[in-house]
């Protein structure tokens, strides 16, 4: 299995070995690099598609986690397109993925063509959501996952009834608690990036469910009205990780923006 030595971590990664041009997915929350499947199946013949885990989650997840931020996230990013012998590519990101995307942007910004943001936001937490979030992390952490927090978490990210959801809990089950709790400090220790928005020059797509309980649409309307050339995509039912709950449109919705940004419309 590939593995890429980062800025400390030992990286997983995946990548599908096109020629064409290359585009990084990078993963929400409590998730890995295999909730891109639908868009990596769908893209492989003609673009260069990287998957990876990111710091604390799936098979990069190690025995102990120093506090990072997104920032130290973003910088593993671009390590990472180093290995590999990248000098740039266009950043996908899910939530967490994208705020690691928005911030390599701010200070990688010659490494990154454009930006891919699905059900993400370049504000902080909201405070009432985030102590509803700390009680099921915290319980987590320490007494392990209980179906009842499993079945909240799933019904936050992949909204509720999806078909695939144990598959998820099962994978959820097998976290430690250092990394659950590195990682959710991260998450609601980020900074507000949105003033900021009007430096990244590159095209950027939004996608959003309109069902997403997580980040609310408004909050994806924000944003890209805040970025100088973005799209705005709102997926009808989708929840919060709607690429891979609804992967037609959102597939869709991807391929016209790398098919423009390639022939330069």
């Amino acid at each position: 299995m590939p593995y890429a030595a980062v800025n400390g971590q030992t990286v997983y990664y995946e990548d599908s070995g096109a020629s064409g041009p290359v585009v990084v997915f990078s993963h929400g929350l409590l998730m890995d690099q295999a909730m891109f499947e639908p868009q990596v199946a769908a893209l492989r013949a003609r673009y260069r598609c990287i998957v990876w885990d990111e710091r604390g989650h799936g098979r990069t997840a190690g025995e102990s986690i120093a506090p990072f931020s997104y920032y130290d996230s973003a910088d593993d990013l671009v390590a990472l397109l180093d290995h590999l012998g990248i000098e740039s590519a266009v950043l996908a990101g899910m939530s967490q993925g994208g705020y690691l995307s928005l911030r390599a942007a701010l200070h990688h910004p010659d490494r990154v063509r454009g930006l891919i943001l699905i059900d993400t936001q370049a504000r902080t937490e909201d405070a009432e959501k985030t102590a509803g979030y700390r009680q099921l992390i915290e319980a987590w952490a320490q007494q392990g996952l209980s179906q009842p927090v499993a079945d909240t978490i799933a019904q936050i990210i992949l909204g509720p009834g999806w078909a695939g959801a144990a598959q998820w809990q099962n994978k959820w089950r097998q976290w430690r608690g250092h990394n659950v709790m590195a990682s959710f400090q991260a998450l609601v220790s980020r900074d507000d990036i949105s003033s900021r928005l009007g430096e990244i020059g590159v095209p950027a797509l939004v996608v959003h469910g309109d069902a997403d309980v997580a980040i609310s649409l408004d909050r994806a309307q924000d944003m890209a009205e805040r970025l100088p050339h973005s799209q705005l995509v709102v997926v009808r039912g989708a929840g919060h990780a709607a690429n891979l709950t609804h992967p037609e449109p959102v597939n869709a919705a991807i391929d016209r923006f790398l098919d423009a940004l390639d022939s330069g419309r």
